[in-house]
C-alpha cells in the first residue's frame, strides 16, 4: 500500500473546536485511553466529512481499524449535530436580515433497492438522493438547513414538512425563492409562472427578470454545503444523512 501527504482546506480553528468537543465528552463520560488523542480523532473526523475518504482508507491512515474509525466518527457528528441551530433559532438570525433566500439541494446517493428506490429518485436532478432545504442571508451565506427527505419529495412540499414557510410568515420575514416554490405563499415571494398558451405581459417579465437575480445568490448555501464531499455523494445509507448535516451545519457556523 502506498501513503501520501495531503492538505485539508480546514481552518485550525475548526480542528481545535471539534478536538475541544472530543476532550469534553471523553471526560463527561470517564474514557480513560483512546487509540487516537482528540486532535487526531478530530482530524480523521474532518477528512471524512470534508473529502468524503472510506472508513477503510482512513483505517489504513491514521493507524487504526475500520470498525474504530466508524466508531469515532459516528461518535463526533452526533455530538457536532446536537449543537446546530433549530429552526427557531434559525429564524432569530433571519429577523435580522433584511431578506432571506430559500433554496433545496439534492444530496445524491447510490440506488436503493426495493420499493425506496422510486422514493429517493428526483426526476429534477435525474438521480437518487435526499432533500434538504436551506435559507440563506442575502448575501448567499448559509443560516440553517433541514434534515433530510427522500429525494422524491418537491422542494415546496418539504419545505412546508419543515414548517419553513410558515416560520417565515409568522416573523414576517421576507423570502425570495425561485419557481420550484410557486403558490407557497405567505411571506415568500416567487417568480410569475407561465399559464398554458398564455404569454406573460411585460411588468411581469421584468418582476421575473429581476426577481431571477436574488435567487441565484442562494446557490452560494448549496455550495456550502457541498463543499463538504460527502453531501456530493454519500456512501452511507440515508438513514444518518440528516445527522450528518446537522453536524456540517456546526461545523460552518464555527468556521465562519
Amino acid at each position: 500500500m502506498l501513503f501520501y501527504r495531503a492538505a485539508l482546506d480546514l481552518s485550525r480553528s475548526a480542528r481545535r473546536f471539534v478536538a475541544d468537543l472530543i476532550r469534553r465528552h471523553r471526560h463527561r463520560v470517564g474514557s480513560r485511553w483512546r487509540r487516537l488523542p482528540p486532535d487526531r480523532q478530530a482530524l480523521l473526523v474532518l477528512v471524512h466529512l470534508r473529502r468524503n475518504e472510506t472508513f477503510a482508507a482512513l483505517a489504513a491512515a491514521f493507524g487504526v481499524g475500520a470498525a474504530t474509525a466508524h466508531r469515532y466518527v459516528t461518535e463526533v457528528i452526533e455530538l457536532l449535530a446536537d449543537l446546530a441551530p433549530d429552526l427557531r433559532q434559525a429564524m432569530r438570525i433571519a429577523q435580522r436580515k433584511a431578506y432571506v433566500i430559500l433554496d433545496g439541494t439534492l444530496v445524491a446517493t447510490d440506488r436503493l433497492s426495493g420499493a425506496d428506490d422510486r422514493l429517493h429518485y428526483s426526476g429534477k436532478h435525474r438521480r437518487h438522493g435526499m432533500n434538504v432545504q436551506f435559507p440563506t442571508d442575502p448575501h448567499g451565506e448559509l443560516i440553517w438547513a433541514s434534515p433530510t427527505l427522500p429525494g422524491a419529495t418537491h422542494d415546496l412540499t418539504a419545505a412546508r414538512q419543515h414548517c419553513i414557510i410558515d416560520a417565515l410568515t409568522d416573523r414576517a420575514i421576507a423570502c425570495y425563492a425561485d419557481k420550484g416554490y410557486v403558490s407557497a405563499g405567505g411571506a415568500v415571494a416567487t417568480p410569475y409562472k407561465r399559464k398554458k398558451h398564455r404569454k406573460l405581459d411585460q411588468r411581469k417579465k421584468l418582476f421575473n427578470q429581476h426577481h431571477a437575480k436574488v435567487p441565484a445568490l442562494g446557490e452560494r448555501g448549496a455550495a456550502a454545503l457541498k463543499g463538504w464531499h460527502i453531501l456530493r455523494k454519500a456512501r452511507c445509507s440515508t438513514s444518518p444523512l440528516s445527522t450528518i448535516v446537522q453536524a456540517i451545519l456546526t461545523l460552518h457556523h464555527q468556521d465562519r
